[in-house]
């Protein structure tokens, strides 16, 4: 990564990640030491919380679980008032590996996009999702590519960084469930500018993943949904 003075945040969506948390403060402490951190703790009842706060990070805790929506925006409300040019998401499962931060950081400091998104399935692709996850996400690409006009491979991918104006934006606005894929055909409905790189994603550390197949199917619905709604709604640009 060039050098840089812009102000870059880390922001670290955690629920009930007592397990996994310490190590993805430390990766990024290693990786990343240009960034500041903060852990936005979405109503936890384990120790995530006091965990990540005997790291050092600010921690931001939500009184009860709001899911992963409200707590990005707490992050992008925290971004936007602190001044920061560039905000970071990276779950705290231990799946997105912090050494890949400056290849996400890149493109928005050279200035050739609003957000970048880490994609699992550019250049080598190995990761393999399970055959429901994996009809659902190519379903969701095909759909997002076809609003936006241009190809996106993993519209679900939580691991993305984005520039000032998508910060400000994302304070004001941000989808409530599962908000990866509508986020992006928000922005491009504001003429926010759209990059994918190719990241390679780890497996969850330690714990269990909350989307269960149930769940995957409320995913889909919902989010097929909302998408038809914001397509619909008039935009004020």
């Amino acid at each position: 990564m060039k050098n840089s003075d812009k102000k870059i945040l880390i922001i670290i969506p955690a629920f009930n990640e007592e397990k996994n948390i310490g190590a993805v403060i430390s990766a990024i402490k290693k990786e990343a030491p240009y960034a500041d951190t903060i852990v936005v703790n979405d109503g936890s009842g384990d120790s995530t919380a006091p965990v990540a706060q005997n790291l050092g990070v600010i921690v931001l805790s939500h009184p009860y679980n709001l899911g992963i929506g409200a707590t990005m925006q707490t992050g992008y409300k925290y971004a936007c008032l602190k001044g920061y040019d560039i905000a970071v998401q990276v779950d705290g499962d231990g799946q997105h590996p912090a050494d890949q931060i400056k290849q996400l950081i890149e493109p928005l400091i050279l200035g050739k996009a609003d957000i970048v998104v880490g994609s699992r399935f550019l250049g080598a692709g190995e990761y393999k999702p399970s055959l429901a996850r994996s009809a659902g996400i190519k379903i969701f690409s095909k759909l997002v590519s076809l609003i936006i006009q241009e190809k996106v491979t993993d519209t679900t991918s939580g691991f993305r960084a984005v520039g000032k104006r998508c910060i400000s934006y994302f304070s004001q606005r941000y989808p409530d469930d599962y908000p990866e894929v509508e986020s992006l055909v928000l922005l491009h409905k504001k003429g926010f500018s759209i990059m994918e790189i190719p990241v390679r994603m780890e497996e969850r550390a330690a714990g269990r993943s909350s989307i269960t197949p149930t769940k995957s199917v409320y995913y889909m619905v919902k989010v097929l949904l909302a998408i038809t709604v914001d397509l619909i709604k008039k935009t004020n640009r």
